[in-house]
């Protein structure tokens, strides 16, 4: 119920009415004044309450009449009265209708009851009920009621005392509350009038409001009676005590700071009086030591000691000042805040640094002061740095405890305070107790408890509340240190929240894009100095601050950690130095920053770890477990705040590493760290209480890395840079040891690159960089999870859902897969092993959308070397089949070059024989698959190619791409063709053969799809430059055997040296060319330089030809047969159907790979049709020109032709070198037969001389022997005569040029005398096989086939035909001008004399016997010719050879051999027979025509041969027959017909015939003689053989000429010849004595015929004896 309602003033007059009754009754009888007074006033009361409406008005202003009773009534000094009175008075104020003049009766009043010690208690509330009901008392009067209130205070009343005391304090308090409000009630009003600077006045203050004149002259009294000075104001004091005093000062101070900050005159006491005050209160302290007995040497007098009372207030005042005048007092709290340090040194009483550390507590939980002490002293230049000094003095406070103090100081300290601190027995079970929990610090012995001393964030001070203590209290154990560890962390917890409060903001402002972020609030009347923009100032503020702090909190709570035993201590612990870490880092101000963490690191690592001898050395459970704690908030630190780390990423990761290590987790798929077997090393076995934790820890380790995705840019690379450099580490500390290396960087350098996988792109390059560095660490273990890493990121990469996609971020893209491509360079095998597996996997899962990054792909395969092993190259190919099979469409057509290269490269290497022939069947179907889908690829690369042409031409280049310009198409075939190519060449003989198969096939098979220009380039830069290639390493071919093909694969002996191998690869090459030259010559003929092609090419047939190897030089000629059968091809348009057209020899259809050149393409037509118009540049009729063109072809190949044949036939010009090089049989052959396909094109032009050189080819091929290891299979056994394929080749030859000139003009005629004079060469081997060179032969039938030596050929069977030949030839011919001119029947002649005259002696019988009757034939035809021509002149040379012939024939020098049989021989005589008859046919009839001379000849042949003809070796049984009497017949019938002729034409002739028959008769004289006489002498025994069958001989021939003088008329006979043939007689008679039969009979035979000259003389008989 409010008190001016009208039911409370009812009840007010009431009461009143009621007091005064009573006062009344109390006074009737003793003090009746009082009592008027009182009835008086009961009207007095009524009256008002009759008159007035606002009856309270009323009272008040009669308010001193109203009292006045009460007044009188106290003044009775009677207690019952004086109580009544009070109380009434009491209400009277509590109505507010008191007066200013009637306040001041009642105090006057009071101080009288006062003066008399009368009810003080009353009277304390009577004045506290004036006071604060309203404002009326004031000056004076208000001083005097206060100096009642502390009169009242030092009474011996405890009670009294002590109210008087809490009175005081509410007044001082009232007095300051009116001044508030009348502030209050003036603030809208006009501005107070200027404060007056520098006043001096003490006693007022002119210029202030009542009520703060009061509150002025109030305050100043304190300060003077606190530094026990006479008061101005209050007056009338007895008494005071500086404590009072000081906690009044602190009261007011703290209650109205207002007041002193807003006027100037209360300001100006603060600066005057208050600070002076302190610091002079201070003095004890400051110079006190403990253990000093006396003060400092300069002073004389005693030191005052430390009074705890005052001290402790003293403290207080301080903490008020600092805490809401800093303001105005900087320059004094700089002293106060000093001192404040000093008093924590070691050396000061006990409760003076226990009470120090509450007051430092205080301030530590006042971040927004701490911040201000920065700004102005830190910060400032010559200023004391006092909140460093703040910082420090709690760390040197916090180390000095654990120091143990020497006991003479405890001794010397006379208070209790002192006790030890290694623990009183009271005060260590105290604190214990306390505490509750034994929580406390241990440290080198030193065990400090730790007590729960306020709540944190709040400095609950227990000492500096002690007002009521007199004496310094016992302080516990451990209590000073909890009170510094709660300021520690206060402090802390403090800065770090009011700081990143404010950076919040400012964030916050900046993101809003606002003004310029504006500083705490309150700053503003705090910084009483202009300020820059508070942009600059706050962060520098800040930084300040931490820069000023971290050294001691750091060196504390360091300590602290080591020290504490208790989790909770530890957590809060690490949670400061965590919190300080995180806000260095979000400063930017790096060394703290590290150092904070560097701390936390430490105390992770068990003690032997850590670089520092701070820990204790019991490393105990307790300490496990604290490493654990401390790993954890490195974890949280590094999960939490990563973004600040920065640079210290280094250190937390180290540490975490380690942790890892002794932990022994190990890393698993994608980077993650699974407990694996514990490492074990020194200490770290590892407690169970560590193992449960072991797999939140591997968690928490993970989960910190997964949280980098949350980091910025810069923090992110921060951490990647920190790992690689980890990492860096974990490599140096890995070499050179075979220990298991650190992967723990590794590890979470994957993790981290797979968490960030959005934003892979800024930090790819730093990341993929050191993992490439990884790989090539000599380590597997290390390099192995390098690969791991970087190939798991690359597959993550790539099958991430970027945004953009990949397939739209080409830079990104490429980026992805740049790595793998590095991968190649590094040399460890395990590494490109791992690197291809990505390979295939990529391939597999994103094979199809590489686009851009084929390249990469194909060059990571391709990056193959031989030294790489087979595994690895396995691997690479198992990727490039893939890509053949199923990729070639999805990639870009720009790369199918490279996918050639690559497939190429792996033919090359030379690890896997199967993977380079597989991969020359990969570029069989490469290259089926360009035919398939030649439109799309060429479009595509001529899209790319102008873009490309567009580009060089903006740099003014010119395009740079291998065969430009031919078209990319076109180019993507060569480089097709390049590669098999290097393939053919390549060392081993089976890559050769396969490649060089399926490189002339493909050319074979898609050839047409080139244009035509672009044949210039495979003939040249193709097929002629692999056939240079092949021909160098053919020639240089080692000729060593090979044992065997690797492995137990034996080797043929055609094929055991590298110099076969290689033939053979000449052969497949050679023989390709040749081949594309006939199928496609149309083609090549329109291109500009056909003839020097031509020319190069049969360059190459050439040196094949005349290689020394048989297979080469013999396919050599095959090819040039297969050029030289050319007929002009069918355009390739209008074949039906070019690949059923196209020659594919039968070799190649080995299965090469499955789908290999031998199956049939797919063609549409429609597609052959397209292609033969993309190409339809081709002319449709060949050239005019052609003709000619081609005859200069044929001619150049009969150039080729004639040097081969002259090269391979010239003898060796060594003497019997084995090793000569002799060409075989079949190469002759096969030379020799080109010549007549050869001859077709070139018959116009063919001159004698060319047939000159012919002849000697054909001479030098049938001149060269055969080994005898080859013989039996070239001759038949010796005995059997048959033409070798060489001869019948040669034979044919000039078969074909006879047939030519036969149908040629006139002009070729003379041609055969030539043709003639080879072929009789030839008939001369029968008898003189040609000399080869030197060399030595053996004829066939004595060659051994084991060695190695040459054998002749047996030449008859040729020279014999050869001779066929000349006979029919010179049937045709002996009437041609060239024959006759040219002597050739001559020629004949002189030829078959030689075998004509050797006879028995030729090496074959038939030889003479061909011998004779060719020359039976060509005389036959050439005497009628010759006796024609008689008178030219032209034969006559030729008769003198032909009767030499003829004699040397007739009468042979050879004998016949023994075993010929009587049959055989009487066919020679028949032949000899017959030549005779030719004589006596052809020639001797026509002796007129004929050079005497010769007929001469021919009759002493017939002369001798009818004589001289037996042969002296007969055997006796045949001597009959063996006397060739019937060619000594003829020759007699001849020659006597002839001589006894009556034609005989000159007495020459006649002559000649006597002659012969004289020396005849003579003869038979000698023998017939000679024979009787031996047979006299001999007696009984028969003569010897050879004289039987001589007398039987002539016997014979007597009885023929007998028979020959017949029959020859008379007159031809010689009358002498008579006389001769009488002569005989008697000696024949003689002969009729002899014993032998046979000689009887020829006897008889002999004397027969002589009766036809008996007859009667017919003139005188003479004596016949005489």
């Amino acid at each position: 119920m409010s008190t001016t309602s009208p039911e409370a003033v009812k009840k007010l007059l009431e009461n009143m009415q009621t007091d005064l009754r009573s006062l009344s009754m109390e006074c009737k009888k003793k003090f009746p004044p009082v009592k008027e007074a009182a009835e008086s006033g009961i009207v007095k009361i009524k009256t008002i309450a009759a008159r007035n409406t606002d009856i309270l008005t009323a009272l008040k202003e009669n308010s001193s009449e109203v009292v006045q009773p009460f007044l009188m009534g106290c003044g009775t000094k009677e207690p019952k009265i004086t109580q009544l009175c009070l109380a009434a008075i009491q209400r009277l104020m509590s109505h507010e209708v008191v007066s200013e003049a009637a306040a001041g009766n009642i105090i006057n009043m009071l101080w009288q009851l006062m003066e008399n010690g009368l009810e003080e208690l009353k009277l304390l509330q009577t004045v506290l009920v004036l006071l604060t009901t309203n404002t009326v008392v004031h000056d004076e009067v208000l001083s005097k009621a206060i100096v009642l209130c502390f009169r009242l205070h030092f009474t011996k009343d405890n009670i009294t005392n002590n109210t008087a005391a809490a009175t005081v304090r509410q007044v001082v308090t009232v007095v300051f509350e009116r001044m508030v409000a009348e502030d209050e009630r003036f603030k809208g009003m006009a501005e107070q009038p200027p404060a007056i600077q520098g006043n001096s006045n003490r006693r007022s203050v002119s210029t202030l409001r009542p009520s703060a004149k009061d509150a002025y002259m109030l305050f100043q009294d304190l300060c003077q009676l606190v530094n026990a000075d006479a008061p101005y104001w209050l007056v009338g004091m007895t008494e005071m005590t500086r404590t009072f005093g000081l906690e009044l000062l602190e009261s007011v101070l703290n209650d109205f700071p207002g007041v002193f900050l807003q006027h100037q005159e209360f300001s100006f006491l603060l600066k005057e009086r208050v600070c002076p005050l302190v610091i002079k209160l201070f003095s004890p302290n400051i110079k006190f030591r403990q253990g000093s007995g006396s003060g400092s040497s300069a002073s004389p007098a005693p030191v005052e000691k430390p009074y705890f009372p005052i001290c402790m207030r003293l403290l207080r005042v301080v903490s008020v000042l600092i805490k809401h005048f800093y303001s105005l007092l900087v320059t004094e709290c700089e002293i106060f805040l000093s001192l404040l340090v000093k008093f924590l040194d070691g050396e000061k009483p006990q409760w003076l640094r226990a009470v120090a550390v509450e007051s430092v507590h205080r301030l530590c939980v006042q971040p927004h002061l701490l911040r201000s002490f920065c700004q102005s002293y830190d910060m400032k230049q010559h200023s004391t740095k006092v909140f460093r000094d703040i910082v420090n003095a709690l760390g040197s406070f916090i180390q000095s405890l654990f120091i143990v103090p020497s006991v003479g100081s405890v001794s010397s300290t006379n208070t209790p305070a002192g006790l030890s601190l290694s623990g009183g027995s009271g005060s260590g079970a105290q604190a214990s107790a306390q505490s509750g929990v034994g929580a406390a610090f241990e440290y080198r012995g030193t065990w400090i408890p730790l007590m729960t001393v306020s709540v944190q964030g709040s400095a609950k001070a227990t000492y500096l509340e002690m007002l009521d203590k007199v004496e310094p209290p016992s302080i516990p154990e451990g209590y000073a240190m909890s009170v510094a560890f709660s300021a520690l962390l206060d402090l802390v917890r403090g800065i770090t929240s009011m700081i990143e409060r404010e950076l919040a903001k400012e964030e916050e402002a900046v993101a809003r894009g606002g003004p310029e972020p504006i500083g705490p609030a309150h700053t503003d009347t705090l910084l009483q100095e202009p300020r820059e923009s508070p942009l600059v100032i706050f962060p520098s503020v800040w930084e300040e601050m931490v820069n000023a702090c971290w050294c001691g909190l750091l060196a504390a709570l360091s300590l602290l950690l080591d020290a504490s035993t208790d989790e909770t201590a530890t957590e809060n612990i690490l949670k400061a130095e965590l919190t300080m870490a995180s806000l260095c880092g979000r400063l930017g101000l790096v060394t703290p920053r590290d150092a904070f963490i560097t701390a936390i690191c430490k105390a992770s690592l068990p003690p032997h770890y850590a670089l520092t001898a701070l820990y204790s050395n019991a490393a105990n459970l307790s300490n496990k477990t604290k490493n654990i704690q401390c790993m954890r908030t490195l974890l949280n630190l590094a999960h939490c705040h990563g973004a600040v780390l920065g640079t210290s990423w280094q250190l937390v990761l180290a540490t975490l590493q380690h942790l890892v290590w002794i932990l022994g987790l190990k890393p698993g798929v994608g980077g993650g760290l699974k407990p694996g077997r514990a490492v074990e090393g020194p200490s770290t076995v590892l407690t169970t209480a560590v193992m449960t934790d072991l797999p939140v820890i591997s968690n928490i380790l993970s989960r910190l890395f997964e949280s980098s995705q949350y980091l910025d840019d810069v923090s992110l690379h921060h951490l990647i840079n920190a790992l690689c450099s980890l990492s860096m580490e974990a490599m140096e500390m890995a070499y050179g040891t075979n220990k298991e290396p650190s992967l723990f960087a590794v590890a979470k350098l994957l993790e981290t690159g797979l968490v960030n996988m959005d934003r892979i792109e800024i930090l790819w390059r730093p990341l993929t960089a050191h993992l490439l560095e990884v790989c090539q660490h000599p380590n597997a273990r290390m390099r192995e999870w390098g690969a791991e890493a970087i190939t798991s990121l690359i597959k993550a990469g790539l099958a991430y859902k970027h945004d953009p996609p990949l397939s739209q971020n080409q830079r990104l893209h490429l980026l992805l897969l740049n790595p793998l491509k590095e991968l190649s360079n590094v040399l460890h095998a395990d590494i490109r092993q791992k690197q291809l597996e990505c390979v295939l996997q990529v391939l597999q899962s994103q094979g199809d959308s590489l686009g851009p990054g084929w390249p990469l792909v194909l060059g990571v395969i391709g990056a193959i070397r031989n030294d790489q092993g087979e595994s690895l190259i396995r691997t690479a190919f198992q990727c490039l089949q893939l890509v053949v099979t199923d990729f070639l469409p999805t990639m870009p057509c720009t790369c199918l070059q490279i996918v050639v290269d690559v497939a190429g490269s792996f033919g090359l290497q030379n690890q896997e024989l199967n993977i380079s022939l597989t991969s020359i069947g990969l570029l069989w179907n490469i290259s089926d698959y360009f035919f398939q889908r030649a439109e799309i690829i060429t479009e595509e690369l001529e899209k790319e190619e102008a873009i490309l042409l567009q580009q060089a031409c903006d740099k003014g280049e010119t395009l740079n791409r291998p065969f430009h310009p031919a078209p990319p198409f076109d180019c993507l075939w060569l480089c097709l063709y390049a590669k098999l190519g290097e393939l053919c060449v390549d060392p081993r003989p089976a890559v050769r053969k396969s490649a060089g198969q399926t490189m002339f096939s493909t050319i074979a098979a898609h050839g047409t799809l080139l244009q035509q220009p672009t044949w210039h380039i495979v003939v040249w830069k193709v097929l002629f430059h692999l056939l240079n290639c092949v021909r160098k390493s053919s020639t240089t071919a080692d000729k060593e055997k090979i044992e065997s093909g690797g492995g137990n694969i034996l080797i043929h002996h055609s094929r055991d040296t590298a110099e076969k191998q290689w033939a053979e690869t000449w052969v497949l090459t050679l023989a390709g060319v040749a081949r594309i030259f006939n199928t496609r010559k149309y083609l090549l003929q329109q291109l500009g330089d056909f003839f020097k092609a031509w020319e190069v090419l049969l360059d190459h047939i050439q040196s094949a030809a005349l290689s020394k190897n048989n297979e080469v030089s013999l396919a050599a000629l095959k090819s040039f047969q297969e050029i030289l059968q050319l007929v002009t091809p069918v355009k390739d348009s209008d074949k039906p159907d070019t690949l059923g057209a196209m020659d594919i020899p039968p070799v190649l259809m080995e299965p090469l790979t499955a789908p290999g050149p031998g199956r049939p393409l797919p063609r549409s037509d429609s597609l052959a049709e397209r292609l033969a118009q993309r190409y339809s540049t081709q002319p449709q009729l060949p050239p005019p020109g052609e003709e000619q063109d081609d005859s200069a072809l044929w001619w150049s190949a009969w150039s080729t032709w004639y040097r081969t044949g002259t090269e391979c036939t010239r003898p060796p010009s060594g003497g019997g070198d084995k090793l000569a090089f002799v060409p075989s049989q079949p190469f002759l052959t096969a030379l020799i037969q080109i010549f007549p396909a050869l001859y077709q094109h070139i018959a116009t032009g063919f001159s004698m001389d060319d047939l000159r050189k012919l002849g000697i080819i054909l001479h030098g091929a049938v001149s060269v022997p055969i080994s005898s290891d080859a013989s039996p299979f070239i001759l038949p056994s010796y005995t059997e005569a048959v033409l070798t394929s060489l001869q019948e080749a040669v034979l044919t030859a000039l078969d074909v040029l006879q047939k030519a000139i036969c149908v040629g003009p006139e002009t070729l005629q003379v041609m055969y005398p030539a043709i003639f004079e080879q072929l009789l060469q030839f008939v001369e081997f029968s008898c003189k096989p040609p000399q080869y060179g030197k060399m030595e032969t053996k004829h066939v039938a004595n060659a051994k086939y084991n060695q190695a030596e040459w054998v002749a050929l047996n030449y008859v069977p040729f020279a014999e035909r050869s001779l066929e030949v000349v006979v029919d030839l010179y049937q045709k011919t002996a009437c041609h001008k060239a024959v006759i001119a040219e002597k050739v029947l001559q020629n004949i002649i002189k030829t078959l004399r030689v075998p004509l005259g050797l006879k028995y002696a030729c090496p074959a019988e038939s030889t003479w016997k061909l011998a004779v009757s060719s020359l039976l034939k060509v005389l036959s035809i050439g005497l009628p010719v010759a006796r024609q021509q008689a008178s030219s002149g032209k034969f006559d040379t030729m008769w003198p050879k032909l009767a030499h012939a003829f004699e040397d024939f007739l009468f042979t020098k050879s004998t016949p051999p023994d075993n010929l049989s009587i049959q055989e021989f009487q066919k020679n005589e028949a032949i000899d027979v017959e030549v005779v008859q030719l004589i006596s046919t052809e020639i001797l009839p026509y002796a007129n025509f004929i050079p005497k001379e010769f007929v001469g000849q021919i009759m002493a042949m017939l002369n001798k041969g009818s004589i001289h003809s037996q042969s002296s070796s007969f055997t006796e049984a045949e001597i009959d027959i063996r006397m060739r009497e019937e060619f000594s017949k003829v020759c007699f019938e001849t020659l006597l017909q002839f001589s006894f002729s009556n034609k005989v034409s000159t007495p020459q002739e006649g002559y000649i015939s006597r002659m012969a028959l004289a020396v005849l008769l003579q003869r038979a004289q000698e023998v017939l003689h000679r024979y009787v006489e031996d047979e006299r002498l001999s007696g009984r025994c028969p003569l010897p053989r050879q004289q039987v069958t001589e007398i039987i001989f002539v016997l014979k021939a007597v009885s023929t000429l007998m028979d020959s003088l017949k029959k020859t008329q008379p007159e031809n006979v010689d009358g002498n010849t008579w006389a001769q043939v009488i002569a005989l007689y008697p000696t024949l008679v003689e002969c009729i004595t002899c014993s032998s039969a046979e000689v009887s009979s020829a006897l008889k035979e002999a004397l027969g015929p002589f009766k036809d000259l008996m007859q009667p003389p017919v003139s005188k008989v003479q004596n016949g004896e005489s």
